[in-house]
């Protein structure tokens, strides 16, 4: 990560902290820990929320076979333009409000994973509700949701939304943050 990313991300946190929700762009253990339990062998459809700079966007883009469709949603101007310019065959959007209607105009039925940075304890309880309504529609049964978080306060909320599979902390981040892999549930069987 350049130095101009670190710079361009603390310029935004300083201008809307509780919409970027940290100092610094995500680390690459983090990166990392985000991405090592997707089974990418079966996406091919994937969002990132909260994009940034490109810091988890980056241990994406290897994973991802060459047909799969990834939606990028960063709302910050000018590190969505940065990340179009970055990551041309991803198309980019401004926000995950919109989740299901981008996914109907891309032509994505359902998603197979859904990795967000998205701050959601930074949010108003009406805004992080449709967020997490949208992704639990956009989500295919059993698709996987893998959302970071600097405390434990989201996981409560995630299991009465998702069957949280495990949660792994981070400490070589800053600050330190916690990794929950989650599944919707599957639909139950009728007979």
């Amino acid at each position: 990560m350049s130095t101009n990313e670190y710079a361009l991300f603390l310029h935004r946190f300083l201008q809307n902290p509780k919409q970027v929700g940290s100092m610094m762009p995500s680390s690459r253990f983090l990166a990392g820990t985000m991405v090592q339990s997707v089974p990418w062998n079966e996406v091919t459809a994937i969002a990132e929320l909260g994009s940034g700079t490109g810091a988890i966007t980056r241990f994406i883009k290897p994973r991802v076979t060459g047909s799969a469709k990834v939606l990028l949603f960063e709302m910050d101007d000018m590190m969505k333009t940065d990340l179009q310019t970055n990551y041309p065959a991803f198309t980019c959007h401004s926000n995950a409000c919109h989740l299901t209607k981008i996914m109907q105009q891309q032509g994505i039925s359902q998603l197979d994973c859904i990795i967000s940075g998205l701050p959601f304890f930074n949010f108003k309880s009406a805004l992080r509700e449709t967020i997490l309504n949208e992704i639990t529609e956009a989500l295919k049964p059993g698709g996987y949701f893998v959302a970071f978080q600097y405390s434990l306060q989201m996981k409560k909320h995630l299991s009465e939304k998702f069957v949280i599979e495990k949660i792994d902390f981070v400490p070589l981040n800053f600050p330190p943050a916690f990794v929950y892999t989650c599944r919707k549930r599957e639909l139950p069987n009728r007979y």
